[in-house]
C-alpha cells in the first residue's frame, strides 16, 4: 500500500505510522520538519507546509496514492485545499473528524454513527461537522472517495488523559497527586467516558485503509471499555502509587472561573456520558478489538513520563488556579455553615 499522511507525528497518527512501517507500507509524510526527532525511520518525508498549496502541488506532481489521510485539518477551507490537491490522486481520502461532533447533549447515551451531529457548545466540534459536510458533498457530487473517522479521547505514553488540566498539559495534575494535594474532577465524577490507547486506534484505522466498504462512510474508532471519571482518576493515582484526594466541582463553575474553554471542552464534551457502539467498525474490520485496558495503559504512560523529565511540563499558573477554586469552595461551605 502507498499512503500519504498530512501530519503523522501526533498522538493518533504516530501509532499508525509505526504499525504501517512495520508492515512494509510505502508511507509518505507531508510534514514541515519542525519535529524531526519524532519522524519515524523508514517514512518518506515530503517537507513542506500543507498551507503552501503551490509547493505541495509541486512535490506530489508525479505521485499518486492508495490512501491520503489528513490528521491536521480543522476547518472547511483546509478540506477545500485538500480536494484541489488530491482529487484524482488518491483512491481514498481519510479525514480525521471528532466524536465530539455527535449530538450534545445526547438524546440516547449509546452513540452510533447514526447519532446526529450537533454541538452548540464547542466551535471546534462545529468546525469538524462543517468539514464533514463539505466532504460528503464532494463525495456525492464529484465522487471524491472519502472516509470520515471520528476518534474520541485517544492517548499514548507521552501524556496523561484527563478532564481538567492546564494549557501546558496534564503533568501538573499528576504532580499535585504526588505532592498529596487535592485534584479537581469535573461534576460528581460518575459520568461515563471512553479512553482509547493509540495502538488500539491504529488497528482500526489501518483496517479501514484501502477498504472499499469504507468509501463514503463515517466510522468512529474507540475502545469498548467504559469508565467513570472517578475510575479514571483512581487509575492514574494508582499508577503513580499514591492515594487520590479528589474535589468534585461542577463543570459550569469551572467554566465560569477559568479563561480556558471549559464550555467547549467540558460542557460540550467531557461532562457528558458517552458509550460508543463499535458494531460498524467491527463489521468493516472484523479483526478489530481494543486490547489495552485503561489501568494497564496508564501504568505504561506514567512509567514513561516519570522516566523522561522532558515530558514533565510544569504549569504553576494552573496549580495556583486549582488552589483558588478549591479554596473558594471551602470558604463557601464555611460561610453557609457559619
Amino acid at each position: 500500500m502507498k499512503a500519504l499522511f498530512i501530519g503523522g507525528t501526533g498522538t493518533i497518527s504516530s501509532a499508525i505510522t509505526k504499525q504501517l512501517l512495520a508492515a512494509g507500507c510505502e508511507l509518505y509524510l507531508l510534514n514541515r520538519g519542525t519535529r524531526n526527532a519524532d519522524l519515524p525511520e523508514g517514512a518518506r518525508i515530503l517537507q513542506a507546509d500543507i498551507n503552501d498549496e503551490e509547493r505541495v502541488a509541486q512535490l506530489i506532481a508525479d505521485l499518486s496514492f492508495d490512501v491520503v489521510a489528513d490528521f491536521i485539518a480543522f476547518e472547511p477551507s483546509q478540506l477545500e485545499r485538500d480536494y484541489r490537491l488530491f482529487q484524482g490522486k488518491t483512491k481514498q481520502f481519510i479525514f480525521i473528524s471528532s466524536a465530539s461532533a455527535y449530538q450534545t447533549p445526547l438524546s440516547d447515551y449509546r452513540i452510533t454513527e447514526g447519532t446526529p451531529l450537533s454541538n452548540p457548545l464547542w466551535a471546534y466540534s462545529r468546525n469538524k461537522i462543517a468539514c464533514e459536510e463539505y466532504l460528503v458533498k464532494q463525495y456525492r457530487e464529484q465522487g471524491f472517495p472519502i472516509t470520515i473517522i471520528r476518534p474520541s479521547h485517544t492517548y499514548d505514553e507521552r501524556s496523561i488523559p484527563l478532564g481538567v488540566h492546564g494549557t501546558k498539559g496534564s503533568w501538573q495534575v499528576a504532580k499535585r497527586m504526588l505532592e498529596n494535594k487535592p485534584v479537581i474532577i469535573h461534576g460528581d465524577g460518575t459520568s461515563l467516558w471512553t479512553m482509547t490507547h493509540n495502538s488500539d486506534f491504529a488497528k482500526g484505522f489501518i483496517g479501514l485503509m484501502g477498504n472499499l466498504h469504507a468509501i463514503g462512510e463515517s466510522v468512529h474508532i474507540t475502545s469498548d471499555e467504559t469508565l467513570t471519571w472517578n475510575q479514571i482518576y483512581e487509575a492514574i493515582a494508582d499508577a503513580l502509587g499514591v492515594k487520590l484526594h479528589a474535589v468534585h466541582v461542577s463543570s459550569e463553575f469551572l467554566d465560569a472561573c477559568s479563561a480556558q474553554d471549559y464550555r467547549g471542552g467540558l460542557l460540550g464534551d467531557k461532562a457528558n456520558s458517552v458509550v460508543f457502539d463499535n458494531a460498524k467498525l467491527k463489521r468493516l474490520v472484523p479483526e478489530f478489538v481494543a486490547t489495552t485496558r485503561f489501568d494497564q495503559g496508564m501504568k505504561r504512560t506514567i512509567a514513561n513520563i516519570l522516566a523522561n523529565p522532558e515530558l514533565q511540563r510544569e504549569d504553576p499558573e494552573f496549580d495556583v488556579w486549582c488552589d483558588k477554586v478549591i479554596g473558594a469552595l471551602e470558604s463557601a461551605k464555611k460561610a453557609i455553615l457559619a
